[in-house]
């Protein structure tokens, strides 16, 4: 078979969830924050995968205005009875101070591409939901539960209890049916069924280095579980060498020729002492096989490997391709982009307009840190190395409003190169920035003060900036009329802190990915707009960023 290379969805791709349903292969990821909700990508050949849908993209189904950063939608589950499609997931209000608000919910379509219903509204007793569709035709909830009655909240275990499709909620009764091993934070339950055993995938240890995937198994549904002899199939916790790192939260899938693969999360580390995952929580895929044991191994396992036999043959073109993105009038916006929290993209952006046909025009809302209504449209960082680019048209008044280009992990941690004015009308560019990290395990929270740069009051402005290895940060810009060679403006920022380890709670708190693309904001209430003529987002191949075991 050909040999590809992990991860399969590089940039913020996490707990991936996997169902093949005939020839055809699809996974379900989580997008936290960003709207719409879940990533389902497809693939024919477990080597290319192609964006398909993002199914949770109506108010009816999701809304996350004033969700805090890194909750929302958490680690959906994708499966399918034979007749239709069931997406599980939860849209986590809060996740931080004395409890937990994780609403689970439901939704089905006929087809991947949907239509997707409203949700079912199943439970909030805990998050990473999973259904699990029994042979004899019975269908079964599976959840980690909280124990609110604890100081810290308890992680208390794997409930299951039967869901009802026509009644449309759990039934019976409810059992904890597995409590996990001494790695503690169990989490994210997918449930099997083969040669009459009942096989339990779940996430433990938490989302940062010591995560892993736990199976165990029983002859009951209902227990009692037993363990994996090696307790963990997959994990990178006690091989720090390891190119895969955080290696957990997986999900099981058969090709139809019978051979068996695992995917899960993963991350890559920028290479330095920092331990930095900018690119977030990747999908990366491992063969594995049932012994005679009736016990799955991952091959060469547990440790997860950086390249893996699959029927498919990657192309790798695509993914080093430049690209340019566009905005035409009555075209909707490109795939690859997400916005925060709203489900009325209306209110913060259009493509085209009656003033120009070719641009994306941002109505500013509130300012880049918001957790409610603010206009800010991006894409995944999906490479170390990479150059991204716009062109403004944007007059502000004062200071109050300001708009350009945005490399972004969450309200503690982004960069943001904009264009305002003085408080006298006086247009200039000024870079907003926010660095959170976490020196001797304490948050600390910084900004570098800049000063601004005088610019005209008219004229288009092209804003630009560089990353190089996830580590280093620089900005450019070019006044329109002065030629297309781009300015240093500003210092070379620590881009690492586009990262889990430092995004406002350190890894076990922070779970999302960099993110680059525009923004507009207008505090005056006045709805300023700002227009982004194209987008370019260049790929670097760097020999540094290449990860080898």
């Amino acid at each position: 078979m050909p040999d590809i290379r992990n991860p399969i969805l590089p940039g913020f791709n996490p707990d991936p969830s996997i169902v093949r349903v005939g020839d055809d292969y699809y996974i379900a990821t989580s997008t936290f924050e960003w709207f719409p909700g879940v990533q389902i990508h497809h693939s024919k050949d477990l080597a290319n995968w192609e964006l398909v849908v993002r199914p949770l993209n109506r108010k009816a189904q999701l809304d996350m205005r004033g969700n805090p950063d890194s909750c929302g939608v958490w680690a959906p589950c994708l499966t399918h009875d034979g007749d239709k499609f069931w997406l599980v997931y939860t849209d986590v209000k809060r996740k931080d101070g004395s409890f937990k608000d994780a609403p689970n919910y439901i939704v089905t379509a006929p087809a991947i591409e949907g239509p997707w219903s409203d949700p079912i509204y199943v439970n909030s007793s805990g998050f990473d939901p999973s259904l699990f569709h029994d042979d004899d035709g019975r269908k079964w909830f599976a959840n980690m539960l909280w124990d609110h009655r604890r100081r810290p909240l308890t992680f208390a275990g794997i409930v299951l209890q039967e869901f009802d499709p026509k009644a449309g909620k759990l039934v019976g009764p409810k059992k904890n049916i597995y409590q996990g091993t001494e790695l503690g934070l169990v989490e994210g339950p997918h449930l099997y069924k083969r040669s009459g055993w009942y096989y339990l995938l779940t996430a433990e240890g938490g989302t940062a280095y010591e995560h892993a995937c736990t199976l165990s198994r029983s002859r009951d549904i209902w227990g009692p579980y037993e363990d994996h002899p090696q307790k963990y199939v997959v994990t990178s916790k006690d091989t720090p060498s390891a190119a895969l790192q955080r290696a957990g939260h997986g999900d099981i899938v058969d090709t139809p020729d019978g051979r068996t693969y695992i995917v899960h999360l993963s991350g890559r580390p920028v290479r330095s002492e920092k331990k930095r995952c900018v690119l977030g929580r990747e999908t990366a895929i491992q063969e594995a096989y049932w012994a005679e044991d009736d016990w799955l191994y991952v091959k060469n396992g547990p440790v997860p490997s950086l390249h893996i036999d699959v029927p498919g043959t990657r192309d790798d073109a695509p993914y080093w391709a430049e690209q340019r993105y566009t905005f035409d009038n009555g075209q909707p916006l490109h795939k690859d982009f997400q916005w925060l929290r709203t489900p009325e993209p209306e209110r913060i952006f259009t493509c085209g307009g009656s003033n120009d046909s070719n641009r994306l025009t941002l109505t500013g809302r509130e300012a880049i840190g918001s957790w409610f209504e603010q206009a800010l449209v991006a894409r995944r960082q999906t490479h170390f190395s990479y150059e991204a680019e716009t062109l403004i048209d944007f007059q502000p008044s004062d200071e109050r409003q300001f708009a350009g280009l945005t490399a972004y992990y969450c309200r503690y941690n982004f960069f943001y190169l904009t264009v305002t004015a003085h408080s006298d009308g006086q247009r200039e560019l000024l870079i907003m920035s926010s660095e959170a990290s976490y020196p001797e395990g304490k948050l600390q929270q910084s900004t570098t003060p800049l000063e601004p740069v005088k610019i005209p009051n008219e004229g288009k402005v092209k804003l630009a900036l560089r990353i190089r290895g996830g580590l280093e940060l620089q900005f450019y810009y070019a006044l329109e009329g002065e030629g297309e060679e781009l300015k240093e403006i500003g210092p070379v920022f620590d881009a690492s802190i586009l990262s889990d380890e430092c995004g406002g709670h350190q890894a076990h708190g922070s779970f999302t990915g960099a993110f680059v693309g525009m923004a507009c904001s207008d505090v005056n209430g006045t709805e300023a707009q700002a227009g982004f003529e194209y987008f370019t987002y260049r790929p670097i191949e760097d020999p540094r960023d290449r990860y080898e075991i």
